[in-house]
């Protein structure tokens, strides 16, 4: 009886010293990649855009939630959230697509002065 309960403890002491000894080593597949890159991994299956994902969001939010819940460093959350914030910006100016209004300008320079419009 006692033989066999130091055998299972032998037993039982191997299994946790192998175990141990073992672990794997955990790796980060998304390191080295650009914020482009990891947004298109992760990302881009539910937001057809960036601008889409930081929409009204300012860049110490979305650092915090991505830290939170999608990446594994703050490192690669900041440039995430650095890169979603820039490309949410919108652009400043008139849109493409609508005309320019020129101004009447005489030859000297001087610009026409015209009437108000009747008032209905």
């Amino acid at each position: 009886m006692r033989m066999r309960k130091r055998r299972c403890g032998v037993i039982a002491l191997g299994a946790l010293v192998m175990l141990i000894g073992s672990a794997a080593n955990a790796q980060n597949l998304d390191e080295g990649k650009s914020p482009a890159a990891l947004f298109a991994n992760g990302c881009a299956a539910c937001h057809k855009s960036p601008r889409s994902l930081a929409r009204g969001r300012i860049r110490l939010q979305l650092f915090m939630f991505l830290k939170d819940h999608y990446s594994t460093s703050s490192n690669e959350a900041w440039a995430l959230s650095a890169y979603l914030a820039s490309a949410g910006e919108t652009p400043r100016g008139p849109k493409s697509g609508a005309p320019k209004r020129h101004h009447a300008v005489r030859p000297n320079g001087d610009p026409v002065v015209r009437p108000p419009a009747a008032v209905r």
